[in-house]
Protein backbone atom coordinates (compact mmCIF):
# COMPACT_ATOMS: atom_id res chain seq x y z
CA UNK A 1 0.00 0.00 0.00
CA UNK A 2 1.53 3.32 -1.06
CA UNK A 3 1.77 6.06 1.51
CA UNK A 4 -0.96 8.17 0.19
CA UNK A 5 -3.42 4.79 0.20
CA UNK A 6 -2.47 4.42 3.94
CA UNK A 7 -2.81 8.17 4.79
CA UNK A 8 -6.16 8.28 2.46
CA UNK A 9 -7.61 4.93 4.47
CA UNK A 10 -6.72 6.25 7.79
CA UNK A 11 -8.33 9.76 7.21
CA UNK A 12 -11.21 8.58 6.09
CA UNK A 13 -11.52 6.06 9.17
CA UNK A 14 -10.63 8.93 11.55
CA UNK A 15 -13.34 11.26 9.33
CA UNK A 16 -16.36 8.55 10.25
CA UNK A 17 -15.33 7.96 13.76
CA UNK A 18 -15.14 11.96 14.53
CA UNK A 19 -18.69 11.99 12.24
CA UNK A 20 -20.14 9.09 14.77
CA UNK A 21 -19.19 10.69 18.15
CA UNK A 22 -20.79 13.57 17.13
CA UNK A 23 -23.86 11.62 15.77
CA UNK A 24 -24.29 9.43 19.32
CA UNK A 25 -24.02 13.10 21.28
CA UNK A 26 -26.42 14.85 18.79
CA UNK A 27 -28.91 11.68 19.08
CA UNK A 28 -28.83 11.80 23.15
CA UNK A 29 -28.50 15.58 23.52
CA UNK A 30 -31.83 15.85 21.73
CA UNK A 31 -33.49 12.82 23.19
CA UNK A 32 -32.68 12.77 26.84
CA UNK A 33 -31.28 16.67 27.12
CA UNK A 34 -34.42 17.79 29.11
CA UNK A 35 -34.05 15.02 31.77
CA UNK A 36 -30.09 15.18 31.85
CA UNK A 37 -30.48 19.40 32.74
CA UNK A 38 -33.57 18.73 35.25
CA UNK A 39 -31.31 15.81 36.83
CA UNK A 40 -28.50 18.23 36.71
CA UNK A 41 -30.66 20.65 38.94
CA UNK A 42 -32.05 18.40 41.77
CA UNK A 43 -29.65 15.53 41.97
CA UNK A 44 -25.93 17.83 42.36
CA UNK A 45 -25.95 18.57 46.17
CA UNK A 46 -23.76 15.78 46.66
CA UNK A 47 -19.78 15.05 45.76
CA UNK A 48 -20.37 11.77 45.05
CA UNK A 49 -24.09 12.21 42.84
CA UNK A 50 -22.20 14.95 40.89
CA UNK A 51 -19.64 13.02 40.23
CA UNK A 52 -22.05 10.18 39.18
CA UNK A 53 -24.00 12.07 37.44
CA UNK A 54 -21.07 13.66 35.31
CA UNK A 55 -19.96 9.92 34.44
CA UNK A 56 -23.55 9.23 33.13
CA UNK A 57 -23.53 12.06 30.64
CA UNK A 58 -19.99 11.34 29.63
CA UNK A 59 -21.37 7.82 28.58
CA UNK A 60 -24.50 9.16 27.18
CA UNK A 61 -22.93 12.02 25.18
CA UNK A 62 -19.58 10.10 24.48
CA UNK A 63 -17.34 13.00 24.66
CA UNK A 64 -15.81 14.36 28.12
CA UNK A 65 -15.57 18.12 26.69
CA UNK A 66 -19.35 18.20 26.07
CA UNK A 67 -19.59 17.70 29.15
CA UNK A 68 -17.23 20.23 30.36
CA UNK A 69 -18.67 22.72 28.03
CA UNK A 70 -22.26 22.09 28.90
CA UNK A 71 -21.22 22.29 32.94
CA UNK A 72 -19.31 25.74 32.32
CA UNK A 73 -22.78 26.84 30.40
CA UNK A 74 -24.75 25.93 33.50
CA UNK A 75 -22.39 27.21 35.96
CA UNK A 76 -22.54 30.62 34.07
CA UNK A 77 -25.64 30.89 34.20
CA UNK A 78 -25.90 30.10 38.20
CA UNK A 79 -27.38 26.99 37.66
CA UNK A 80 -25.07 24.89 39.45
CA UNK A 81 -22.17 25.88 42.11
CA UNK A 82 -18.33 26.03 41.06
CA UNK A 83 -17.46 23.39 43.04
CA UNK A 84 -20.40 20.92 41.86
CA UNK A 85 -19.06 21.90 38.11
CA UNK A 86 -16.00 20.81 38.73
CA UNK A 87 -16.32 17.42 40.47
CA UNK A 88 -19.05 17.09 37.66
CA UNK A 89 -16.05 17.33 35.18
CA UNK A 90 -13.87 14.62 37.02
CA UNK A 91 -16.57 12.52 37.04
CA UNK A 92 -17.02 12.92 33.23
CA UNK A 93 -13.53 12.70 32.55
CA UNK A 94 -13.71 8.89 33.97
CA UNK A 95 -16.51 8.16 31.75
CA UNK A 96 -15.22 8.93 28.62
CA UNK A 97 -12.70 6.75 30.00
CA UNK A 98 -14.74 3.69 29.99
CA UNK A 99 -16.47 4.52 27.01
CA UNK A 100 -12.99 3.89 25.58
CA UNK A 101 -12.81 0.62 27.00
CA UNK A 102 -16.41 -0.54 26.15
CA UNK A 103 -15.68 0.39 22.92
CA UNK A 104 -12.33 -1.38 22.10
CA UNK A 105 -13.72 -4.48 22.61
CA UNK A 106 -14.73 -6.63 19.75
CA UNK A 107 -18.21 -6.32 18.85
CA UNK A 108 -18.28 -6.51 14.86
CA UNK A 109 -21.05 -8.38 15.14
CA UNK A 110 -23.23 -5.67 16.78
CA UNK A 111 -22.57 -2.97 13.94
CA UNK A 112 -25.18 -4.53 11.79
CA UNK A 113 -27.76 -5.12 14.64
CA UNK A 114 -27.26 -1.53 15.74
CA UNK A 115 -27.55 -0.38 12.39
CA UNK A 116 -31.02 -2.49 11.85
CA UNK A 117 -32.66 -0.75 15.26
CA UNK A 118 -31.38 2.75 14.97
CA UNK A 119 -32.22 2.78 11.26
CA UNK A 120 -35.96 1.08 11.93
CA UNK A 121 -35.97 3.51 14.79
CA UNK A 122 -34.69 6.80 12.94
CA UNK A 123 -36.94 6.04 10.09
CA UNK A 124 -40.46 4.67 11.26
CA UNK A 125 -41.12 6.42 14.11
CA UNK A 126 -42.08 10.11 14.47
CA UNK A 127 -41.97 10.57 18.71
CA UNK A 128 -39.01 12.51 19.07
CA UNK A 129 -37.16 10.52 21.75
CA UNK A 130 -36.95 7.33 19.66
CA UNK A 131 -36.32 9.08 16.59
CA UNK A 132 -33.24 10.76 18.48
CA UNK A 133 -32.69 7.13 19.96
CA UNK A 134 -32.19 5.28 16.71
CA UNK A 135 -29.91 8.23 15.49
CA UNK A 136 -27.54 7.61 18.34
CA UNK A 137 -27.62 3.53 17.69
CA UNK A 138 -26.57 4.24 14.43
CA UNK A 139 -23.94 6.22 15.59
CA UNK A 140 -22.86 3.77 17.97
CA UNK A 141 -22.53 1.49 14.74
CA UNK A 142 -20.75 3.32 12.96
CA UNK A 143 -17.64 4.09 15.78
CA UNK A 144 -17.70 0.43 16.05
CA UNK A 145 -17.13 0.20 12.11
CA UNK A 146 -14.86 3.45 12.10
CA UNK A 147 -12.88 1.17 14.44
CA UNK A 148 -12.49 -1.92 12.16
CA UNK A 149 -11.42 0.80 9.23
CA UNK A 150 -8.62 2.32 11.74
CA UNK A 151 -7.71 -1.19 12.54
CA UNK A 152 -7.67 -2.37 8.78
CA UNK A 153 -5.66 0.64 7.88
CA UNK A 154 -3.10 0.04 10.20
CA UNK A 155 -2.03 -3.10 9.28
CA UNK A 156 0.62 -2.46 6.71
CA UNK A 157 2.35 -0.51 9.54
CA UNK A 158 4.04 -3.44 10.99
CA UNK A 159 5.79 -4.25 7.80
CA UNK A 160 7.22 -0.34 7.33
CA UNK A 161 11.11 -0.30 7.34
CA UNK A 162 10.95 3.60 8.46
CA UNK A 163 9.00 2.72 11.71
CA UNK A 164 11.39 0.98 14.14
CA UNK A 165 13.31 4.03 13.68
CA UNK A 166 10.45 6.56 14.02
CA UNK A 167 9.72 4.32 16.97
CA UNK A 168 12.36 4.39 18.72
CA UNK A 169 13.27 8.13 18.50
CA UNK A 170 9.30 8.71 20.21
CA UNK A 171 10.09 6.02 22.37
CA UNK A 172 13.69 7.46 23.33
CA UNK A 173 12.31 11.41 23.55
CA UNK A 174 9.13 10.88 25.88
CA UNK A 175 8.29 14.59 25.92
CA UNK A 176 8.15 14.82 22.01
CA UNK A 177 5.65 11.97 22.35
CA UNK A 178 3.31 13.33 24.56
CA UNK A 179 3.21 16.83 22.74
CA UNK A 180 2.13 14.85 19.55
CA UNK A 181 -0.24 13.32 21.10
CA UNK A 182 -1.21 16.51 23.06
CA UNK A 183 -1.45 18.04 19.89
CA UNK A 184 -3.17 15.52 17.78
CA UNK A 185 -6.01 14.93 20.08
CA UNK A 186 -6.85 19.29 20.32
CA UNK A 187 -6.90 18.57 16.39
CA UNK A 188 -9.07 15.97 16.93
CA UNK A 189 -11.27 17.32 19.20
CA UNK A 190 -12.04 14.07 20.95
CA UNK A 191 -10.13 12.32 23.89
CA UNK A 192 -12.24 9.00 23.08
CA UNK A 193 -10.85 9.08 19.20
CA UNK A 194 -7.20 9.87 19.88
CA UNK A 195 -7.22 6.94 22.52
CA UNK A 196 -9.10 4.97 20.31
CA UNK A 197 -6.37 5.39 17.45
CA UNK A 198 -3.63 4.59 19.57
CA UNK A 199 -5.29 1.35 20.75
CA UNK A 200 -5.93 0.48 17.26
CA UNK A 201 -2.06 1.01 16.26
CA UNK A 202 -1.37 -0.84 19.43
CA UNK A 203 -3.43 -4.03 18.55
CA UNK A 204 -1.36 -4.19 15.38
CA UNK A 205 1.66 -4.52 16.86
CA UNK A 206 2.56 -0.71 15.45
CA UNK A 207 2.53 1.12 18.98
CA UNK A 208 4.60 -0.55 21.73
CA UNK A 209 2.57 0.01 25.42
CA UNK A 210 5.73 2.01 26.86
CA UNK A 211 5.21 4.29 24.37
CA UNK A 212 1.53 4.46 24.14
CA UNK A 213 0.98 5.07 27.84
CA UNK A 214 3.39 7.85 27.49
CA UNK A 215 1.20 9.15 24.69
CA UNK A 216 -2.01 8.63 26.87
CA UNK A 217 -1.09 11.54 28.81
CA UNK A 218 -0.65 13.81 26.33
CA UNK A 219 -4.17 12.56 25.06
CA UNK A 220 -5.25 14.21 28.51
CA UNK A 221 -3.10 17.40 28.00
CA UNK A 222 -4.67 18.07 24.59
CA UNK A 223 -8.32 17.14 25.60
CA UNK A 224 -8.37 19.29 28.76
CA UNK A 225 -7.30 22.34 26.49
CA UNK A 226 -9.73 22.32 24.19
CA UNK A 227 -12.78 23.64 26.34
CA UNK A 228 -10.50 26.70 27.87
CA UNK A 229 -9.99 27.50 24.33
CA UNK A 230 -13.33 27.25 23.18
CA UNK A 231 -14.10 29.10 25.99
CA UNK A 232 -11.84 32.00 25.75
CA UNK A 233 -14.11 34.86 24.51
CA UNK A 234 -16.79 33.93 27.58
CA UNK A 235 -17.42 35.79 30.48
CA UNK A 236 -15.16 34.43 33.62
CA UNK A 237 -18.66 32.47 35.14
CA UNK A 238 -18.05 30.50 32.01
CA UNK A 239 -14.23 30.07 31.87
CA UNK A 240 -13.72 28.64 35.67
CA UNK A 241 -14.70 25.44 35.53
CA UNK A 242 -12.77 24.32 32.20
CA UNK A 243 -9.66 26.14 33.62
CA UNK A 244 -10.06 24.32 36.91
CA UNK A 245 -10.22 20.44 34.57
CA UNK A 246 -6.85 22.11 32.71
CA UNK A 247 -5.60 23.06 36.33
CA UNK A 248 -6.10 19.24 37.48
CA UNK A 249 -5.97 17.06 34.31
CA UNK A 250 -3.56 19.04 32.22
CA UNK A 251 -1.23 19.77 35.01
CA UNK A 252 -1.75 16.29 36.65
CA UNK A 253 -0.51 14.43 32.91
CA UNK A 254 2.59 16.89 33.33
CA UNK A 255 3.57 15.79 36.82
CA UNK A 256 2.98 12.07 35.80
CA UNK A 257 5.13 12.20 32.84
CA UNK A 258 7.88 13.90 34.67
CA UNK A 259 7.42 10.79 37.20
CA UNK A 260 7.42 8.00 34.18
CA UNK A 261 10.65 10.11 32.78
CA UNK A 262 12.24 9.81 36.50
CA UNK A 263 11.52 6.17 37.41
CA UNK A 264 11.04 4.25 34.55
CA UNK A 265 8.36 1.55 36.00
CA UNK A 266 6.93 -1.57 34.46
CA UNK A 267 3.19 -0.38 33.15
CA UNK A 268 2.58 -4.98 33.10
CA UNK A 269 0.26 -4.17 35.52
CA UNK A 270 -1.91 -2.38 33.18
CA UNK A 271 -2.63 -5.32 31.17
CA UNK A 272 -1.10 -7.77 28.76
CA UNK A 273 -1.26 -6.68 25.51
CA UNK A 274 -0.30 -2.84 24.48
CA UNK A 275 -3.64 -2.13 23.08
CA UNK A 276 -4.90 -2.99 27.02
CA UNK A 277 -1.71 -1.22 28.82
CA UNK A 278 -3.47 1.94 26.61
CA UNK A 279 -6.96 1.83 26.93
CA UNK A 280 -6.10 0.68 31.03
CA UNK A 281 -3.72 3.48 31.62
CA UNK A 282 -6.34 6.19 30.50
CA UNK A 283 -8.71 4.96 33.04
CA UNK A 284 -6.16 4.67 35.71
CA UNK A 285 -4.60 8.21 35.12
CA UNK A 286 -8.31 9.94 35.21
CA UNK A 287 -9.70 7.74 38.08
CA UNK A 288 -6.39 9.10 39.64
CA UNK A 289 -7.28 12.13 39.14
CA UNK A 290 -10.72 11.93 40.45
CA UNK A 291 -9.34 10.63 43.48
CA UNK A 292 -6.95 13.18 44.08
CA UNK A 293 -9.44 16.15 43.13
CA UNK A 294 -12.42 15.35 45.25
CA UNK A 295 -11.04 17.08 48.35
CA UNK A 296 -9.24 19.69 46.37
CA UNK A 297 -12.31 20.77 44.24
CA UNK A 298 -12.74 23.68 46.49
CA UNK A 299 -9.22 25.28 45.86
CA UNK A 300 -9.10 24.19 42.31
CA UNK A 301 -12.63 25.91 41.95
CA UNK A 302 -11.02 29.63 43.64
CA UNK A 303 -7.77 29.23 42.09
CA UNK A 304 -9.41 28.89 38.37
CA UNK A 305 -12.53 31.70 39.22
CA UNK A 306 -9.49 33.87 40.29
CA UNK A 307 -7.56 33.12 36.79
CA UNK A 308 -10.81 33.76 35.15
CA UNK A 309 -11.31 37.13 36.88
CA UNK A 310 -7.88 38.12 35.89
CA UNK A 311 -7.74 37.57 32.57
CA UNK A 312 -10.91 39.06 32.10
CA UNK A 313 -9.60 42.49 33.80
CA UNK A 314 -6.94 42.72 30.77
CA UNK A 315 -9.33 42.94 27.50
CA UNK A 316 -7.75 40.70 24.51
CA UNK A 317 -8.06 42.77 22.02
CA UNK A 318 -8.50 47.04 23.03
CA UNK A 319 -10.81 48.82 20.73
CA UNK A 320 -10.85 52.59 20.53
CA UNK A 321 -13.35 54.95 22.35
CA UNK A 322 -15.97 55.93 20.05
CA UNK A 323 -15.85 59.65 19.54
CA UNK A 324 -18.85 61.38 20.45
CA UNK A 325 -20.92 63.89 18.50
CA UNK A 326 -22.63 65.44 20.92
CA UNK A 327 -20.25 68.84 21.23
CA UNK A 328 -20.57 70.88 24.10
CA UNK A 329 -19.31 73.69 22.41
CA UNK A 330 -22.60 73.89 19.81
CA UNK A 331 -25.02 74.20 22.43
CA UNK A 332 -25.17 78.08 21.66
CA UNK A 333 -25.57 77.54 18.17
CA UNK A 334 -29.22 74.68 18.65
CA UNK A 335 -29.50 73.99 14.69
CA UNK A 336 -26.18 72.44 14.86
CA UNK A 337 -26.52 70.91 18.42
CA UNK A 338 -29.91 69.34 17.30
CA UNK A 339 -27.93 68.08 14.17
CA UNK A 340 -25.22 66.79 16.87
CA UNK A 341 -27.76 64.91 18.69
CA UNK A 342 -29.56 63.31 15.28
CA UNK A 343 -26.32 61.81 14.50
CA UNK A 344 -25.81 59.85 18.34
CA UNK A 345 -29.32 58.52 17.13
CA UNK A 346 -28.52 56.90 14.44
CA UNK A 347 -25.64 55.47 15.90
CA UNK A 348 -28.29 54.19 18.62
CA UNK A 349 -30.12 52.99 15.17
CA UNK A 350 -27.11 50.77 14.22
CA UNK A 351 -26.76 49.32 17.19
CA UNK A 352 -30.14 48.59 17.35
CA UNK A 353 -30.22 46.66 14.08
CA UNK A 354 -26.94 44.78 14.73
CA UNK A 355 -28.75 43.14 17.71
CA UNK A 356 -32.23 42.65 16.25
CA UNK A 357 -30.10 40.73 13.06
CA UNK A 358 -27.99 38.69 15.20
CA UNK A 359 -30.99 37.36 18.23
CA UNK A 360 -32.21 35.02 14.80
CA UNK A 361 -28.58 33.53 14.92
CA UNK A 362 -28.42 33.27 18.81
CA UNK A 363 -31.26 31.29 18.53
CA UNK A 364 -30.34 29.24 16.10
CA UNK A 365 -26.58 28.90 17.31
CA UNK A 366 -26.67 29.85 21.29
CA UNK A 367 -23.27 30.62 23.05
CA UNK A 368 -22.44 32.76 25.74
CA UNK A 369 -19.70 35.35 23.87
CA UNK A 370 -22.28 36.03 21.80
CA UNK A 371 -25.28 36.64 24.47
CA UNK A 372 -22.79 38.91 26.25
CA UNK A 373 -21.75 40.32 23.01
CA UNK A 374 -25.64 41.57 22.80
CA UNK A 375 -25.98 42.31 26.18
CA UNK A 376 -22.77 44.73 25.98
CA UNK A 377 -24.74 46.19 23.30
CA UNK A 378 -27.43 47.38 25.42
CA UNK A 379 -25.39 48.82 27.68
CA UNK A 380 -23.81 51.05 24.94
CA UNK A 381 -27.17 52.56 23.82
CA UNK A 382 -28.27 52.60 27.61
CA UNK A 383 -25.15 55.21 28.17
CA UNK A 384 -25.87 57.08 24.56
CA UNK A 385 -29.88 57.43 25.36
CA UNK A 386 -28.53 59.10 28.66
CA UNK A 387 -25.93 61.47 26.98
CA UNK A 388 -28.68 62.39 24.05
CA UNK A 389 -31.28 63.04 27.14
CA UNK A 390 -28.92 65.23 29.20
CA UNK A 391 -27.59 66.62 25.88
CA UNK A 392 -31.61 67.75 24.70
CA UNK A 393 -31.69 69.51 28.09
CA UNK A 394 -29.04 71.83 27.69
CA UNK A 395 -30.15 72.56 24.50
CA UNK A 396 -33.44 73.58 25.73
CA UNK A 397 -32.01 76.35 27.84
CA UNK A 398 -31.09 77.99 25.00
CA UNK A 399 -33.67 80.18 22.96
CA UNK A 400 -35.11 77.88 19.91
CA UNK A 401 -37.38 78.76 17.42
CA UNK A 402 -40.48 76.52 17.86
CA UNK A 403 -39.90 74.23 14.83
CA UNK A 404 -36.22 73.37 16.75
CA UNK A 405 -38.19 72.77 20.53
CA UNK A 406 -40.58 70.56 18.56
CA UNK A 407 -37.61 68.37 16.77
CA UNK A 408 -36.12 68.25 20.25
CA UNK A 409 -39.05 66.70 21.81
CA UNK A 410 -39.11 64.42 18.59
CA UNK A 411 -35.69 63.45 19.08
CA UNK A 412 -35.99 62.44 22.98
CA UNK A 413 -39.35 60.61 21.84
CA UNK A 414 -37.22 58.22 19.21
CA UNK A 415 -34.13 57.82 21.82
CA UNK A 416 -36.65 56.59 24.16
CA UNK A 417 -38.09 54.46 21.88
CA UNK A 418 -34.60 52.53 20.87
CA UNK A 419 -33.48 52.29 24.49
CA UNK A 420 -37.01 50.53 24.56
CA UNK A 421 -36.63 48.33 21.87
CA UNK A 422 -32.70 47.49 23.08
CA UNK A 423 -34.42 46.60 26.50
CA UNK A 424 -36.96 44.12 24.55
CA UNK A 425 -33.99 42.48 22.89
CA UNK A 426 -32.13 41.74 26.06
CA UNK A 427 -34.28 41.37 29.00
CA UNK A 428 -37.81 39.06 26.66
CA UNK A 429 -35.83 37.66 23.90
CA UNK A 430 -32.42 36.21 25.39
CA UNK A 431 -34.35 34.58 27.85
CA UNK A 432 -36.30 33.00 25.36
CA UNK A 433 -32.59 31.57 24.09
CA UNK A 434 -31.85 30.66 27.61
CA UNK A 435 -35.05 28.41 28.11
CA UNK A 436 -34.53 26.96 24.46
CA UNK A 437 -31.07 26.10 25.54
CA UNK A 438 -32.31 24.88 29.21
CA UNK A 439 -35.03 22.66 27.63
CA UNK A 440 -32.71 21.27 24.72
CA UNK A 441 -35.63 21.59 22.24
CA UNK A 442 -35.49 22.77 18.58
CA UNK A 443 -38.27 24.43 16.54
CA UNK A 444 -40.75 22.58 13.95
CA UNK A 445 -38.99 23.07 10.36
CA UNK A 446 -42.28 25.11 9.67
CA UNK A 447 -42.43 26.94 12.37
CA UNK A 448 -38.65 27.90 12.05
CA UNK A 449 -39.13 29.15 8.56
CA UNK A 450 -42.19 31.60 9.93
CA UNK A 451 -39.91 32.64 12.85
CA UNK A 452 -37.64 33.64 10.28
CA UNK A 453 -40.56 35.20 7.90
CA UNK A 454 -41.48 37.68 10.69
CA UNK A 455 -38.19 38.47 11.53
CA UNK A 456 -37.28 39.21 8.57
CA UNK A 457 -40.51 41.65 7.91
CA UNK A 458 -39.69 43.51 11.41
CA UNK A 459 -36.08 43.93 10.28
CA UNK A 460 -37.17 45.95 6.93
CA UNK A 461 -39.80 47.74 8.67
CA UNK A 462 -37.09 48.54 11.27
CA UNK A 463 -34.64 49.71 8.87
CA UNK A 464 -37.39 52.12 6.78
CA UNK A 465 -37.94 53.50 10.59
CA UNK A 466 -34.46 54.42 10.67
CA UNK A 467 -33.88 55.95 7.52
CA UNK A 468 -36.81 58.72 8.61
CA UNK A 469 -34.55 59.75 11.47
CA UNK A 470 -32.27 61.16 8.19
CA UNK A 471 -34.77 62.05 5.68
CA UNK A 472 -38.10 62.71 7.16
CA UNK A 473 -39.69 62.01 4.02
CA UNK A 474 -43.77 61.75 4.88
CA UNK A 475 -44.04 58.59 1.86
CA UNK A 476 -41.52 56.73 3.58
CA UNK A 477 -43.18 57.26 7.01
CA UNK A 478 -46.70 55.73 5.11
CA UNK A 479 -45.23 52.96 4.49
CA UNK A 480 -43.58 52.13 7.75
CA UNK A 481 -47.17 52.64 9.02
CA UNK A 482 -48.41 50.23 6.61
CA UNK A 483 -45.81 47.58 6.95
CA UNK A 484 -46.92 47.58 10.81
CA UNK A 485 -50.73 46.38 9.82
CA UNK A 486 -49.53 44.67 7.26
CA UNK A 487 -46.79 42.82 10.36
CA UNK A 488 -50.08 42.86 12.40
CA UNK A 489 -52.09 40.21 10.00
CA UNK A 490 -48.66 38.03 9.91
CA UNK A 491 -48.54 37.76 13.57
CA UNK A 492 -52.12 36.70 13.25
CA UNK A 493 -51.61 34.37 10.53
CA UNK A 494 -48.55 32.86 12.15
CA UNK A 495 -50.25 32.01 15.02
CA UNK A 496 -53.23 30.23 13.29
CA UNK A 497 -50.67 28.31 11.87
CA UNK A 498 -49.28 27.34 15.11
CA UNK A 499 -52.00 26.94 16.99
CA UNK A 500 -52.70 23.79 13.92
CA UNK A 501 -49.71 22.21 14.47
CA UNK A 502 -50.56 22.04 18.36
CA UNK A 503 -53.45 20.38 17.15
CA UNK A 504 -52.21 18.37 15.35
CA UNK A 505 -49.85 17.48 18.51
CA UNK A 506 -46.49 17.84 16.89
CA UNK A 507 -44.07 17.08 19.50
CA UNK A 508 -41.64 20.15 18.41
CA UNK A 509 -44.68 22.74 18.51
CA UNK A 510 -46.04 21.66 22.16
CA UNK A 511 -41.70 22.10 23.29
CA UNK A 512 -41.54 25.10 22.03
CA UNK A 513 -44.74 26.89 21.85
CA UNK A 514 -44.59 29.30 24.57
CA UNK A 515 -41.23 30.29 23.47
CA UNK A 516 -42.82 30.45 19.79
CA UNK A 517 -45.62 32.62 21.11
CA UNK A 518 -43.70 34.53 22.80
CA UNK A 519 -40.79 35.42 20.34
CA UNK A 520 -43.20 36.54 17.86
CA UNK A 521 -45.04 38.83 20.60
CA UNK A 522 -41.21 40.53 21.50
CA UNK A 523 -40.63 41.45 17.56
CA UNK A 524 -43.68 42.77 16.89
CA UNK A 525 -43.71 44.87 20.33
CA UNK A 526 -39.90 45.75 18.77
CA UNK A 527 -41.31 46.77 15.31
CA UNK A 528 -44.51 48.95 17.37
CA UNK A 529 -41.94 50.76 19.32
CA UNK A 530 -39.88 51.88 15.93
CA UNK A 531 -42.71 52.37 14.04
CA UNK A 532 -43.71 54.97 16.04
CA UNK A 533 -40.56 56.97 14.61
CA UNK A 534 -42.94 57.72 12.09
CA UNK A 535 -45.88 59.21 13.84
CA UNK A 536 -44.16 62.90 14.38
CA UNK A 537 -43.41 62.83 10.34
CA UNK A 538 -47.52 61.77 9.59
CA UNK A 539 -48.45 64.66 12.54
CA UNK A 540 -46.29 67.14 10.95
CA UNK A 541 -47.43 66.47 7.51
CA UNK A 542 -51.18 66.44 8.59
CA UNK A 543 -51.51 62.50 7.45
CA UNK A 544 -52.26 61.42 11.36
CA UNK A 545 -55.89 61.07 12.72
CA UNK A 546 -56.10 61.50 16.55
CA UNK A 547 -58.10 58.23 17.35
CA UNK A 548 -58.85 55.05 15.80
CA UNK A 549 -62.09 55.01 17.76
CA UNK A 550 -65.20 55.52 16.57
CA UNK A 551 -67.47 58.26 17.82
CA UNK A 552 -70.58 57.93 19.38
CA UNK A 553 -73.79 57.18 17.36
CA UNK A 554 -71.70 56.28 14.55
CA UNK A 555 -71.69 52.50 13.40
CA UNK A 556 -68.83 51.36 11.26
CA UNK A 557 -69.69 50.09 7.98
CA UNK A 558 -69.45 46.26 7.51
CA UNK A 559 -66.48 45.31 5.29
Amino acid sequence: MTSSVFFLHMAGAIAMLLWATRLVRTGVERAFGRQLRSGLRRRVDHPFAAMLFGFLMAIGLQSSTAVTLLISSFTGMGLVSGVAGVIIVRGGELGSAVVAKVLSYDMTLLIPVLMLIGAGLYLKTDRRPWHELGRSLIGIAMILLSLELLSTAAGPLRDSQSLPAILNFLSGDPITSFLIAAGVTYLLHSSVAAILLLAALASQEVLPGELGVVMVLGVNLGSSLIAPILTRSAGPAYRAVPLANLLMRGLGSVLLLAAIAMMRPDFGFLGSAPDQQIINGHIAFNLLILIAGLPLSGLTWRISRGLADLSAGTPAVSTPEEISALDPEALDRPKQALANATREAVRMCETIDSMLSRIMEIFEDPTPEAIEELIQQDDRIDKRQNAIKLYLARITEKEMTVEQAHQCQNLLEVCIKLEQAGDVIVRNLIPHVQKKMERQVEFTAEGWRELLDFHNAVMRNARLSFNLLINGDADTARRVISAKDRLRELERETRQRHFNRLRQQTEESIETSSIHLDTVRDLKQINGLLAAIAYPVLEEEGLLRGSRLIKPGKKQKPA
